[in-house]
């Protein structure tokens, strides 16, 4: 199921938009999906792709674009989410560097989208955990978040074989990126505020063999990255043009730590 992503762009040139237009079409976004708003410096797009792949494809026309909003196409009103990975954070290694963004479409779907940098190529196992305590990095976010208190497995099993927070595996390339795009039959997103998603160092063998603690958490190894999964603005629900607290605009947070002595005015890059 597709979700809307608006997008405020740093130009209100025709052209550009035409362009972006081009270049959306190409990677399979019809002209019917796309609302281009150039007088206000918008657009809005309906699409099943991740939102990481659509803002690199507007960028590749020269313009400058930050995700402003994100919802479902259904119902305005769905809740939103994010967390942060990496960065100033200081909950993971430092080549580490992510967003992850979780869209409840319906009452019976989420999806979860995100891009993870820095990572060593091939499978990472990736949860929601219980606690979004981080006074300890990683090790204080507490165990899968089990809210049906079932065994471990996969984010495709049924619902009585995975925890709540079991998403399975991620591929990670030569690169070190990540890009996924899932629907989850269980996550809710009113039920992960507050918490934490974390990604390990091994791959996650979704509970399949009896090794060790593979009920538990699929041997998949340490937890080398987190963030705390927080509310954030769905579509047409962020009007920030400038952070009224640091002076930092809209187009400067691209480019600067979310928190720290780094975010501050007279630092920025």
């Amino acid at each position: 199921m597709a979700v809307k992503l608006e997008f405020v762009i740093n130009s209100t040139c025709v052209a550009h938009y035409s362009k972006i237009e081009e270049n959306l079409c190409k990677i399979g976004i019809p002209k019917s999906s796309i609302q281009t708003l150039h007088n206000v410096s918008s657009i809005i797009i309906k699409t099943t792709l991740p939102s990481t792949y659509v803002l690199n494809t507007i960028e590749s026309t020269g313009v400058k674009a930050v995700l402003k909003g994100y919802g479902s196409t259904t119902n305005a009103n769905m809740d939103v989410a994010v967390a942060m990975l990496g960065g100033t954070t200081g909950y993971s290694d430092s080549n580490i560097k992510g967003i992850v963004r979780f869209i409840q479409i319906n009452e019976n779907q989420c999806i979860v989208d995100g891009t993870i940098d820095g990572l060593t190529p091939g499978k990472h196992g990736i949860h929601i955990y219980e606690c979004g305590d981080v006074s300890n990095g990683c090790e204080s976010i507490g165990n899968h978040l089990n809210l049906l208190q079932t065994k471990h497995g996969s984010q495709i099993d049924d619902k009585s074989h995975r925890h709540t927070g079991d998403l399975g595996n991620i591929e990670v390339d030569a690169q070190g990126r990540t890009t996924f795009y899932l629907y989850d039959h269980l996550l809710n997103v009113s039920d992960l505020i507050g918490r934490s998603i974390a990604v390990t160092e091994n791959e996650d063998d979704c509970g399949k063999t009896n090794i060790n603690s593979s009920e538990v958490d699929g041997n998949c190894g340490k937890k080398i990255a987190c963030g705390i999964i927080a509310r954030c603005s769905g579509l047409f629900e962020n009007n920030k043009k400038i952070c009224a607290c640091d002076g930092i605009t809209l187009w400067e947070e691209r480019n600067v730590p979310l928190a720290g002595p780094g975010r501050q005015k007279n630092n920025k890059i």
